[in-house]
């Protein structure tokens, strides 16, 4: 399993890696792993500004529906278009061409408050 640790990670098996004022967000190697094969991806707040712990869409594995939790506070810049096409995007590369949104970040601050690759593993690990 794989954690970089360039990125911070909520509770709720999201990532963020932040560049400046902007950020892009998607969910896990473990979460990807955990919900088997992704067959479609619902992101219904483009161009919206969404608050740290809201749902910012869902995403749909062959046994389940998981909802996408917004790890920090922002408005949503652009949503990953690939991903209605190619949503097993998100089991290939969850990190890279899984990603899920670009936001900007309206609170920087908060990025603080998430996990880093080795407390996220350790979460996971039990």
């Amino acid at each position: 399993m794989n954690f970089p640790a360039d990125i911070k990670y909520t509770h709720d098996h999201e990532w963020i890696r932040v560049n400046g004022k902007e950020a892009t967000i998607g969910i896990t190697d473990f979460a990807q792993g955990e919900l088997g094969d992704i067959v479609f991806i619902d992101i219904s707040k483009d161009g919206e500004t969404v608050n740290a712990g809201d749902i910012f869409g869902t995403v749909e594995a062959v046994k389940t529906v998981s909802d996408l939790f917004m790890p920090v506070s922002g408005k949503i810049l652009e949503v990953n278009k690939g991903l209605e096409k190619t949503p097993d995007a998100v089991n290939k590369d969850p990190y890279g061409a899984g990603w899920m949104i670009r936001i900007e970040l309206t609170d920087p601050s908060q990025v603080d408050k998430l996990m880093t690759a080795d407390a996220y593993q350790s979460l996971v690990a039990h």
